[in-house]
């Protein structure tokens, strides 16, 4: 199964927007995170494997360099859940997640429910570069 011609144009356009080469794996991998225009949170091995159900010629090692290079050019951004598991997010406004322990799944959680009414003093000489909130969820 193909990759859609407006999937990449999307994917074009995105990674113009970063002033990023389109090289075809970026291309691909743009179509494939943004394509129908929805927001996705992936992994790198999620990603690689629907490049590869794709027909897509891709290695791993090339997703996760080209998911930094897209966070790197601000189109997607890192949430780390564990200190080791990373999901990739294309929804760069600040916002909180939901990490759903059952599946392994991170989902966007409403920011318009959250309220951070103060935060600790930072020590001297630093500064909150940002807040990032996982509200971690089991099933009853």
């Amino acid at each position: 199964m193909t990759i859609r011609a407006e999937a990449i144009e999307r994917g074009q356009a995105w990674l113009a927007r970063a002033d990023l080469r389109p090289t075809r794996q970026r291309l691909t991998l743009a179509a494939l995170l943004i394509g129908d225009g929805r927001d996705r949170h992936v992994t790198a091995e999620s990603l690689f494997a629907a490049a590869k159900a794709r027909g897509e010629s891709v290695s791993l090692a090339t997703v996760y360099n080209t998911l930094k290079a897209f966070c790197d050019a601000g189109l997607m951004q890192e949430v780390t859940v564990d200190g080791s598991k990373s999901y990739f997010d294309t929804n760069t406004r600040e916002h909180p997640h939901f990490y759903w322990e059952d599946d392994a799944r991170l989902t966007d959680a409403p920011a318009d429910q959250l309220e951070i009414t103060r935060l600790p003093d930072v020590p001297e000489g630093a500064e909150i570069a940002s807040v990032d909130v996982v509200i971690r969820l089991r099933r009853k």
